[in-house]
């Protein structure tokens, strides 16, 4: 059975494991009396989105690139056009070129705020500085690569609660008033594609009560894991 075909499984095994080792990161923190300003080190601590991209490169096997051509956790820098490198979260190089690049993030509460435009400030300037080298000829000689971007959010009540915006000049866009947070991420991973900065997008979220059974939902049909898999199945068999 093709892993699409039960694709449901496999994300909440990922979401499973996002969760568990969130609170085992924290544990091992208190056992050893570090704080590391509060919820700092459960961000920092690595390995949580481990479940996403092994889930990533199973697809991308599956769809018939060899184990030797993905690279993860190490060899992920691709050269840009503002900065001499960026690391990606995962990458396929076959033959010289560069096959896929994608971005897996998370965040949890409680500071919604100033994360959401780091994250937002993260991705684009990622995206633009991917796609400016590339069309300088950094890679692939005019053959497009896969863009993708997965980001889980904490289904709370902080990231549900509608968020008053400042005008003091000019008015902001509608769909942006009095939008949560969880709301604003949504419009975000749709535009990332709708303006082509991404290729794919993907946006699921999570409470941390239920998180280590694997318990997710998703807010908007267009930003589906399993459209976001389909897309990349596809254009990974078009390098093949």
């Amino acid at each position: 059975m093709a892993l699409i075909d039960n694709i449901d499984k496999y994300i909440s095994e990922a979401v499973a494991h996002y969760w568990r080792t969130r609170r085992l990161q924290r544990e091992r923190q208190k056992k050893r009396g570090v704080n590391d300003a509060g919820l700092r080190g459960a961000v920092t601590g690595g390995a949580q989105m481990d479940g996403f991209i092994d889930l990533f490169t199973r697809l991308i096997i599956e769809s018939g690139v060899k184990e030797e051509f993905i690279f993860y956790k190490r060899h992920l820098e691709l050269p840009g056009f503002f900065r001499p490198t960026k690391e990606w979260d995962l990458l396929v190089i076959k033959d010289g070129c560069l096959v896929l690049a994608i971005e897996a993030k998370s965040q949890v509460g409680p500071s919604f705020g100033n994360n959401f435009n780091n994250r937002t400030e993260e991705a684009m300037g990622s995206a633009l500085d991917l796609w400016t080298a590339f069309r300088e000829g950094a890679f692939n000689g005019g053959r497009q690569p896969f863009l993708g971007y997965f980001f889980m959010l904490e289904d709370c009540e902080s990231s549900n609660r509608p968020v008053r915006v400042k005008e003091p000049h000019f008015k902001v866009f509608p769909e942006f008033v009095g939008a949560s947070y969880m709301k604003r991420y949504e419009i975000f991973c749709r535009k990332l594609v709708l303006e082509r900065y991404y290729t794919s997008s993907s946006f699921i979220v999570s409470d941390s009560f239920h998180g280590e059974d694997g318990v997710y939902r998703e807010p908007a049909v267009d930003l589906s894991f399993e459209s976001f898999a389909k897309t990349l199945s596809s254009h990974v068999r078009s390098f093949i």
